[in-house]
């Protein structure tokens, strides 16, 4: 799952991605970035 990273500012492909539900019922996905190990996240049914 590709996603983007706010600390690198380019897109990855991120690592231990898992499928998560916001505070207010949006499906979104979770990761951490490979280069910089900060969090990630895809906001959106994936």
């Amino acid at each position: 799952m590709e996603g983007y990273c706010m600390k690198c500012r380019t897109k990855r492909e991120m690592k231990d991605a898992k499928a998560i539900t916001m505070k207010n019922g949006r499906p979104a996905t979770q990761g951490i970035c490979p280069v910089c190990s900060t969090k990630m996240f895809k906001i959106g049914k994936c």
